[in-house]
C-alpha cells in the first residue's frame, strides 16, 4: 500500500517538473493522473489498491462515530431518568479477529463507547471481557457489536 502511495507522488511530482507549472491545480491533477497509473499497475503491485484501504478506514470511523452517538444517547436517557432502572454486567464476547492490532483496535473502540469497558482479553485472544453499563440481554449486545464495530475492524484489516 505505501509502494503505491509514493509512486503516486512520484507521478505528481514527474508531472509538476514536465509541465513546468508549480501550482496547487497542476498538483492535484498530476495526482490523480499518478492515481489512474496505480490504479491501472495495482494487479502487479503488492498489496491491494490503496483507496480501498482508505474508504475503509473512513467507514470505520463513521461507523464508530455513529456508535458513539448512540451510546452518548443511551447513557443520558439513563443519566436523566429519575429512577436508576439499568442493569450493569459483565458478559464474554468471542470474537473471530485473527490479528492483535485488530483485537486491540476493537477492544479500544469498545471503551471509548461510552457505557462499556473493556476488562481484559483472554490468554487464546478469542474471548473480550466487557462490562455494560445497562445490559439487557447478552445476544443483544453481542449483536451489536458484531454488526458495527467488529465488522469494520475485519474490513479494514482485509488484503
Amino acid at each position: 500500500m505505501a509502494i503505491q502511495f509514493v509512486i503516486n507522488l512520484l507521478v505528481s511530482v514527474i508531472w509538476l517538473l514536465v509541465t513546468n507549472s508549480y501550482t496547487l491545480n497542476n498538483f492535484v491533477l498530476g495526482f490523480i493522473l499518478g492515481l489512474f497509473l496505480v490504479y491501472l499497475l495495482h494487479r502487479v503491485l503488492p498489496g491491494q489498491f490503496y483507496l480501498v484501504r482508505i474508504y475503509r478506514i473512513i467507514m470505520l470511523i463513521i461507523t464508530f462515530l455513529t456508535e458513539l452517538i448512540k451510546a452518548n444517547f443511551g447513557v443520558l436517557k439513563i443519566i436523566l431518568k429519575p429512577r436508576i432502572e439499568n442493569k450493569p454486567g459483565f458478559f464474554v464476547y468471542e470474537t473471530e479477529l485473527e490479528r492483535d492490532w485488530q483485537l486491540v483496535l476493537l477492544s479500544n473502540l469498545i471503551t471509548l463507547t461510552p457505557g462499556t469497558v473493556v476488562l481484559g482479553i483472554s490468554d487464546d485472544r478469542k474471548k473480550i471481557y466487557i462490562h455494560s453499563i445497562d445490559f439487557s440481554t447478552k445476544e443483544e449486545e453481542i449483536q451489536n457489536i458484531k454488526s458495527s464495530l467488529e465488522k469494520v475492524v475485519r474490513k479494514v484489516g482485509e488484503k
